[in-house]
């Protein structure tokens, strides 16, 4: 997953956290990725999202696929804070998943955090510069 463009379709199996990010990208599992990152049970695949307002239900569908996996879905929303549309809130009410919205820096030290206590937790997470 070394230097590819934003939101392809790159992807490493397995749980692995976050070492670092910025510079529009994320460092993980001894690579590093520019864009992205969809960081699921199943692994870690590049995201195409470049910004909050890109984040629809198609977006999200490998989320909805694994949900049953996921016990929290962290959205790192790059620098600036955002709200989950209404239609995506009531969707992962009724898959009773719960969203926590951050800044990318926060939503990557929560997930290392939850990641190493071997709790379920999944991440979308907005590459910052």
């Amino acid at each position: 997953m070394t230097a590819r463009p934003r939101g392809d379709s790159s992807f490493l199996p397995g749980r692995h956290p976050i070492e670092a990010y910025g510079k529009g990208g994320f460092s993980f599992g001894g690579m590093s990725h520019r864009g992205s990152l969809l960081c699921l049970p199943e692994g870690i695949r590049g995201w195409p999202v470049l910004q909050a307002e890109d984040i629809t239900e198609a977006a999200l569908a490998p989320v909805f696929e694994q949900a049953a996996g996921i016990d929290l879905l962290l959205i790192g929303t790059g620098r600036q804070p955002w709200t989950l549309p209404e239609e995506l809130r009531l969707r992962f009410q009724a898959i009773k998943l719960t969203v926590e919205l951050a800044r990318t820096g926060t939503a990557v030290s929560t997930y290392n955090i939850l990641l190493g206590e071997g709790r379920p937790v999944a991440a979308g997470l907005i590459a910052v510069d």
